[in-house]
């Protein structure tokens, strides 16, 4: 993953590494697996959020900019 990444996505890598943590303790392969393939997933949404808030980020100034050109006008 690159680039920074946001506060969601931090909380979505701390899952991720909590469920590593607890497949790596499973005796279970067939339940282990799953719990790692559900890591996998939580570290894509880690950095679907991330890209998803610093796009918000990048949006919310121009918006802004926006709304106070628009109320100069009156």
């Amino acid at each position: 993953m690159r680039g920074q990444i946001s506060q969601r996505g931090k909380a979505y890598l701390e899952t991720e590494r909590t469920l590593l943590r607890a497949a790596q303790t499973m005796t279970d392969q067939a339940i282990a697996g799953q719990i790692k393939a559900l890591a996998v997933d939580y570290e894509r949404r880690a950095e679907k959020a991330s890209h998803v808030d610093a796009a918000k980020a990048f949006a919310r100034p121009a918006v802004s900019e926006r709304w106070h050109n628009r109320e100069s006008e009156f």
